[in-house]
């Protein structure tokens, strides 16, 4: 059985969309949906709550108003949170929900493509040491996506966020860290793997415990397959599967200075700092 969690924060379309191209993928499989809200305000709640609530006693994280809804026929659950738990605490809460020995983290702005599913689960099932897969990210015009990265070094958030990314002596820190010179047509472990698309074996995640609490925004992802390598797996970029993914950064568009004042950038900055703290520069 196969878990696809999805976490939505004011993608209220977005959502409807991906949920549509899951319908029309036509899964060939047993599997649950289970999203999680984060005190959404663009009507995505409401969109939700169409179908009938419940509270959820078993979530310890987040607010004891979390609620979720189960429609059999749909295998649809839903868990409507009060506050904004941010990136790791609420998808933890629908792992704790999934019953499927496969989970799929999916953001909600990526279209499911047929038979993609289906394959990256018998990517996971042929390779017993892999332990986490991504597909080839598409942005919406088909060109390809950088969805797989090396390892940051402590002074890579700052090449990729301020002027330093376009300084000769920098370029080189920033075309390791995209790994601009991987052919990205090729199967390949990779260090780590972007969280809008990640099939993650349940006993995997169990054994790694989850997304780290301690990220509210950023950082998640690749402390995640810190561990998924830690713990003897690995982590696997695998092209032969392909998704439309509408990403935009939310710092795009901004000049370096303005962009070096605002909430977003500080919380960047916040989560690089725990997770340098946490794994000694990057390079444990």
């Amino acid at each position: 059985m196969l878990s696809i969690i999805i976490l939505n924060y004011n993608h209220k379309n977005l959502l409807k969309n991906c949920l549509k191209s899951l319908k029309e993928a036509g899964l060939k499989l047993d599997y649950e949906i289970i999203i999680t809200d984060n005190n959404s305000n663009d009507g995505s709640q409401e969109f939700l709550s169409k179908f009938k609530v419940y509270p959820v006693k078993s979530c310890k994280a987040g607010s004891p108003m979390a609620k979720f809804n189960r429609v059999k026929s749909l295998k649809f659950k839903v868990i409507l949170n009060s506050q904004n738990n941010g990136y790791a605490q609420a998808n933890n809460q629908a792992i704790k929900l999934a019953k499927g020995k496969y989970v799929l983290i999916l953001n909600p702005d990526v279209i499911v493509l047929p038979n993609s599913i289906e394959q990256l689960i018998k990517y996971l099932q042929k390779n017993k040491k892999a332990g986490m897969v991504g597909p080839q990210l598409l942005n919406p015009d088909k060109t390809v996506q950088n969805s797989c990265y090396n390892f940051p070094k402590l002074i890579t958030p700052a090449v990729r966020r301020t002027f330093l990314g376009k300084l000769p002596g920098f370029k080189k820190e920033l075309a390791r860290y995209l790994m601009l010179d991987f052919d990205h047509q090729q199967i390949k472990e990779v260090d780590w793997l972007i969280g809008a698309c990640l099939m993650i074996k349940k006993e995997v995640l169990e054994k790694v415990g989850y997304f780290d609490e301690r990220y509210f925004l950023y950082f998640e992802d690749v402390d995640l397959a810190k561990k998924v390598w830690q713990a003897g797996y690995k982590v696997v970029y695998f092209p032969k599967v392909q998704m439309i993914h509408f990403h935009r950064r939310l710092s795009a568009d901004r000049s370096a200075l303005v962009s070096l004042f605002s909430k977003i950038t500080w919380v960047h900055i916040s989560s690089a700092l725990k997770f340098f703290i946490k794994w000694r520069g990057g390079r444990k």
